[in-house]
C-alpha cells in the first residue's frame, strides 16, 4: 500500500476572539452571581469561562486530512478515487457556494469563519453527493495534496 505522496492536515481552529468571548461569558456569569457573595460570583467567573473554553475549544477541534489514499473531514472518510476535481474558492465563490448555489445533498464542512474552501465533485456512482464543500484556510495545498494520493492510488 503506497500513502499519498502529500499527505495533508489541518484543523480548524477556532479565532482568537472567540476565547475573549469566553471569558466574556465568565465575566458575565460572575455579574450575575454577584448579589449571592464574593464565592459564588468567583465560581461563575472560572465555572462559566471553563465551559464556554470547552465548547469553543471542541468547535475548533475539527480536522481535514488526506492520508493514506482517503479524504477524512471531520467524520467523514471517504477514498481519493471516488472524488474528482477540485475548485479553490475565494472569499466570494465560497460564500455563494454556501448560500444559493448550493444543494442540499451536498457534503458540507462549513466553518463560517474561515473565508476560503476546497469544492471536490464526487464521482462515485454508488453516491448521490454531488459535491463535498470543505471550509480550509489552504485551499490550493488541499487541492494539491487531493491531486497527488489521486495519482498515487
Amino acid at each position: 500500500m503506497q500513502l499519498s505522496a502529500a499527505p495533508y492536515e489541518e484543523r480548524l481552529t477556532t479565532p482568537r476572539t472567540w476565547w475573549l468571548i469566553s471569558f466574556l461569558v465568565g465575566v458575565s456569569l460572575a455579574l450575575i452571581l454577584l448579589p449571592f457573595g464574593t464565592l459564588p460570583m468567583l465560581g461563575g467567573l472560572v465555572g462559566g469561562t471553563a465551559v464556554a473554553a470547552v465548547v469553543a475549544s471542541a468547535y475548533g477541534s475539527l480536522r481535514i486530512r488526506v492520508q493514506g489514499g482517503f479524504l477524512i473531514a471531520g467524520e467523514a472518510k471517504i477514498p481519493v478515487s471516488a472524488l474528482g476535481e477540485a475548485e479553490v474558492l475565494d472569499a466570494a465563490e465560497a460564500s455563494a457556494w454556501r448560500t444559493y448555489k448550493a444543494d442540499t445533498r451536498a457534503f458540507l464542512l462549513l466553518r463560517a469563519y474561515i473565508p476560503t474552501a476546497l469544492r471536490v465533485e464526487v464521482t462515485d456512482p454508488e453516491d448521490r453527493t454531488p459535491y463535498l464543500y470543505l471550509s480550509t484556510r489552504e485551499p490550493e495545498r488541499l487541492a494539491e495534496a487531493l491531486k497527488a494520493a489521486r495519482a498515487a492510488a
